[in-house]
């Protein structure tokens, strides 16, 4: 059992590169409600820091995009979230977003019974929720306080990131084929060497479907990250703030 479990974990870890562009909802669905600013502060900290064909990221969404990380699941073993690493996952989500827009690429709307199941989900398996004890409602109630959080916003950021989720699965699973070869080199090389010499592995033929999903996850997510560069290239990308520009040597930058 313990080596199935490390198995699942290794399937969704597989996505992770696709669920770092996917987390997080657009500006107008995930805005926390804030105190009346004036017109000139609100001028100040609402201004524009980059366009994505014409669709402006402004501050805020920034600001949001940090206080959201901590859903997550990844955010708990990395450093906490810069603005230049969050501008630039606001930057890679525009143009998804905008590729899901188009009439030939609609994504499926998650149902509302899809949508409290992945929450209960989130609420159990969260890191960050599992200490707060988020599968109580008190305990979930004070999560939500405490990173300002809204029932409303997490809500939003559910269901976008499913919309997004399904969208990468349905674009880019289609076609790809994954050999018994490549399921027995797995087998071998990877999951095997897993397993203490006084341990008994699991036959092939009870492991080989889990096997096969991360190898096609994997192969999902190479697709995916050559597409995403891809459009990064051909779009009109500006940042504004020079000092959100991602780092000289080519990295995203988790550093600012």
């Amino acid at each position: 059992m313990r080596r199935n479990g490390t198995m699942r974990r290794t399937a969704a870890m597989a996505l992770g590169a696709a669920l770092a562009f996917a987390c997080v909802g657009m500006r107008a669905q995930t805005q926390a409600p804030t105190a009346p600013a004036s017109p000139q502060s609100a001028a100040v900290l609402d201004r524009v820091e980059a366009v994505v064909n014409n669709q402006a990221i402004l501050t805020s969404d920034i600001q949001n995009e940090i206080r959201l990380s901590v859903l997550d699941p990844e955010r708990g073993a990395r450093r906490q979230l810069t603005p230049r690493r969050a501008l630039q996952l606001l930057i890679s989500r525009a143009l998804i977003q905008q590729q899901i827009g188009q009439a030939n690429m609609q994504a499926p709307e998650p149902t509302a019974d899809e949508i409290s199941s992945r929450l209960k989900q989130m609420r159990e398996q969260l890191p960050a929720c599992v200490f707060a004890n988020c599968a109580s409602d008190a305990g979930w109630a004070s999560f939500l306080q405490v990173n300002g959080l809204t029932e409303t916003e997490v809500e939003s950021y559910t269901r976008l990131r499913m919309i997004v989720l399904s969208f990468i699965e349905s674009r880019f699973r289609q076609g790809i084929q994954i050999s018994q070869e490549q399921v027995e080199k797995y087998y071998r090389e990877t999951l095997l060497p897993e397993y203490p010499k006084n341990e008994q592995a699991p036959p092939l033929d009870s492991v080989a479907p889990r096997i096969q999903e991360i190898l096609l996850q994997q192969q999902v997510n190479a697709l995916f990250g050559t597409w995403l560069q891809d459009l990064r290239k051909q779009g009109d990308v500006e940042v504004l703030d020079r000092e959100l520009e991602p780092a000289l040597n080519g990295e995203e930058g988790d550093d600012k």
